[in-house]
């Protein structure tokens, strides 16, 4: 399946700034299952390019002089196959005991631990794990709008009401109060007839089947495996080790932020 994906970020503010940096992480993950075609990330100010502790490519943008906008646009077309029941072939040199560490995001509170005692059984298989999604779906309601980015899974699950990112921190913190390797995962999805957005959020959790023995990628929000209608950007703890956007300025006033994403079959 070819995807052409056009996701568009543009930061206003009411005063002028003089100084912005970023970090981006807009550029999909170069893995044996998604091959990427072409790729442009057209920014203002300078761009320096690195691959952070997670694998993931990376670019750190500054902006200097005086500026009341910044515009990023990424775009291109990524080539991806199915993959059996999500399975993750790459090795990425890290160890999976890294993502059983709970983050600010993701710590398993009293309320999630309770959760997980319910929905998640100490020995665990693949189908538990879609279980999991499945009863986290009942429990937190998408509803775009509902939490902000700093929301934790405990908030998700205090509320019940929550997007894709927060499916993933709470299946995370489910994961992490049973000491099972899970990590974040950012990206795109063509969503066919669904309503859902096409800049998604998903989990890779460690599978140790009698088959296999690795990386399993699980949409929490759509209880499914990961398919050849995903594009993945950027792996990591949380939403914060993982975001395609994130920065500080100085100067601006007040900020107002706009995001545009299409995912097209090419």
């Amino acid at each position: 399946m070819k995807l052409h994906i056009l996701h568009e970020t543009v930061y206003r503010y009411t005063s002028p700034l003089t100084y912005t940096i970023q970090q981006l992480r807009l550029s999909p993950r170069r893995e044996s299952h998604q091959h990427i075609l072409s790729w442009q990330l057209n920014t203002p100010g300078q761009r320096h390019e690195f691959t952070d502790a997670f694998g993931n490519t990376c670019h750190t943008l500054t902006i200097t002089g005086t500026h009341d906008e910044v515009r990023i646009v990424a775009s291109g077309t990524v080539e991806t196959r199915p993959l059996n029941q999500g399975r993750i072939d790459d090795p990425d040199g890290l160890s999976p005991m890294v993502y059983t560490v709970p983050t600010g995001l993701t710590e398993p509170t009293r309320g999630v631990v309770q959760f997980a005692e319910r929905n998640l059984p100490h020995k665990v298989s693949s189908a538990d794990l879609l279980d999991l999604a499945e009863a986290i779906r009942g429990a937190v309601a998408y509803q775009s709008g509902a939490t902000e980015v700093s929301s934790t899974a405990t908030d998700a699950l205090e509320l019940g009401q929550g997007v894709c990112q927060d499916h993933a921190h709470l299946f995370l913190a489910c994961c992490h109060a049973r000491r099972i390797p899970a990590r974040y995962v950012s990206g795109y999805i063509d969503p066919g007839g669904s309503t859902h957005a096409e800049s998604h959020a998903w989990v890779d959790v460690w599978v140790d089947d009698t088959d296999y023995s690795g990386w399993s990628s699980i949409d929490v929000t759509h209880a499914c495996h990961e398919s050849e209608s995903y594009c993945r950007l950027a792996v990591g703890r949380d939403y914060n080790s993982a975001a395609p956007v994130r920065g500080v300025r100085r100067g601006g006033g007040l900020e107002s932020l706009s995001v545009s994403v299409k995912v097209e079959l090419a």
